[in-house]
């Protein structure tokens, strides 16, 4: 059985009169990587900061592997890594001197601060601009130096911030496999960002925020739930001489089938049904080229819980 690395109970930040946080409980495993999901404005930057030990909650209360970031700050941030959206750089200092400082605050000697420099400018792709000042640097290198930086002590724990920002997507490949590597090594990530198909390809786990507050799991599950569009492609002929024949051979009205561009927009309630539609269109022998969710899971839950649905035509299938 797994644990948690990270424990959030109840907890609640405001600012003035604005609640930023208003209820949020949430629990992150160990070996594995839990994304947070909300809409702009939804707590998700003031719940990292509580939970990095940098914001005390006005209620409620927080674990970092068992230890109390409000009691203990300095063993709390002994245990993790944290990477803001955006950390900035001492301009002057190169690539591996900002490692190799970040690395003396926390207290480890030179040589094994200049060891693990070495070490995680290759992890993040920084090798060949090792010894480049920092103001050089593109938006997506430092985005790269900012997760080295919170790499550096060996934290059993990761807060991170939007680390996709800005890289390209090579970047954001290898970020998948770093943050894999590390959840495999039995490391907690908690990872926020706005790309949800990126969070897709890497997360265990999803918390959603609305409003400042986690959306129950039955909240979550009613909207991963709801009907589903799928598109459909076939190979030999245009999306609008497809209508008739792949209405004819699942049973709906041709009239009401919708086009996107090149792609048949179906909607079913379940992945069974979907599956069990593409059966029936192999087994009538429509050249099925491409056929896939029109979202990810994640992307169409939040659209649920945001009340806009799934995709329409002619909207490009992106989030609101």
């Amino acid at each position: 059985m797994t644990t948690a690395g990270i424990v959030a109970r109840d907890v609640r930040r405001s600012f003035g009169e604005v609640h930023a946080v208003r209820g949020v409980t949430l629990e992150a495993r160990e070996g594995a990587v839990t994304g947070l999901v909300g809409p702009n404005g939804s707590g998700k930057t003031t719940l990292l900061l509580m939970l990095a030990s940098l914001l005390a909650p006005d209620a409620g209360e927080v674990r970092i592997g068992g230890v109390d970031p409000v009691a203990d700050p300095g063993a709390a941030r002994m245990l993790l890594g944290w990477m803001p959206d955006s950390l900035g750089a001492w301009p002057n200092l190169t690539a591996r001197e900002t490692i190799v400082t970040t690395a003396r605050l926390y207290d480890l000697d030179r040589a094994v601060a200049q060891a693990r420099a070495a070490q995680l400018l290759v992890e993040v792709g920084l090798a060949e601009v090792a010894d480049a000042p920092a103001r050089v640097l593109s938006r997506g290198q430092k985005q790269r130096l900012g997760l080295a930086r919170a790499l550096v002590h060996d934290p059993r724990v990761l807060l991170l911030d939007e680390p996709a920002s800005g890289l390209d997507p090579q970047g954001r490949i290898d970020l998948r496999r770093l943050l894999r590597r590390l959840a495999a090594d039995g490391r907690t990530v908690l990872l926020s960002s706005h790309i949800l198909s990126e969070l897709e390809e890497v997360v265990d786990d999803a918390v959603f925020l609305v409003q400042g507050q986690t959306v129950t799991s039955e909240r979550v599950a009613a909207a991963a739930s709801r009907t589903r569009t799928w598109r459909l492609r076939l190979a030999d002929r245009d999306a609008r001489a497809a209508v008739l024949p792949v209405a004819e051979t699942l049973g709906l009205d041709a009239g009401l089938l919708p086009v996107d561009r090149r792609d048949l927009l179906l909607a079913f309630a379940s992945d069974a049904d979907a599956a069990a539609a593409l059966a029936s269109l192999v087994g009538a022998g429509l050249p099925v080229a491409e056929y896939s969710a029109a979202t990810g899971m994640l992307e169409h839950t939040f659209l649920d819980l945001e009340g806009g649905g799934d995709p329409r035509p002619g909207d490009g299938g992106g989030v609101r």
